[in-house]
């Protein structure tokens, strides 16, 4: 009976375990697994620097490697707090909006003379309207040949 006890007990906190939203978020976020990796590895090089044959307060005191190592498992830490205090985070649809200013827009080209010269103008310069005059006199017609004698 004692085994169908634990087995029970075991199922029931796998379960637990498994609805629990820190575990879920901690299964959907990338971002949240990199960044307590990142803290157990920082934490475990200055762990390491700890142990390498010098006293530990000298370690903490004067090692610059050590007190790097901490500070961004600290870091690591902070940010992996921060982002299950605020949930997952929600990606942007700009797809849609895009597309329906792209839309919107050629609609507007379309429909509307006036701003569509106003693009041309914009994008090719205003386009310089004039009349053409001349300032020279018609040219006289040539002499006609005069009769030859024969």
């Amino acid at each position: 009976m004692a085994a169908k006890s634990k087995a029970a007990k075991a199922g029931s906190a796998a379960l637990a375990v498994k609805s629990s939203p820190y575990v879920q978020r901690l299964m959907q976020d990338e971002e949240l697994r990199d960044n307590l990796k990142t803290a157990f590895d920082s934490a475990r090089a200055a762990i390491d620097r700890l142990g390498n044959g010098k006293t530990p307060a000298k370690v903490i005191l004067d090692d610059k490697k050590f007190q790097k190592e901490l500070h961004n498992a600290s870091e690591a830490l902070r940010d992996a707090a921060q982002a299950l205090r605020e949930g997952p985070k929600k990606k942007k649809r700009r797809g849609r909006k895009l597309l329906l200013v792209v839309v919107a827009a050629g609609l507007a080209l379309a429909l509307s003379e006036g701003l569509r010269n106003k693009v041309l103008d914009l994008l090719f310069g205003a386009e310089e309207e004039f009349d053409y005059t001349s300032t020279t006199a018609p040219a006289s017609p040539p002499p006609s040949p005069a009769p030859t004698a024969s």
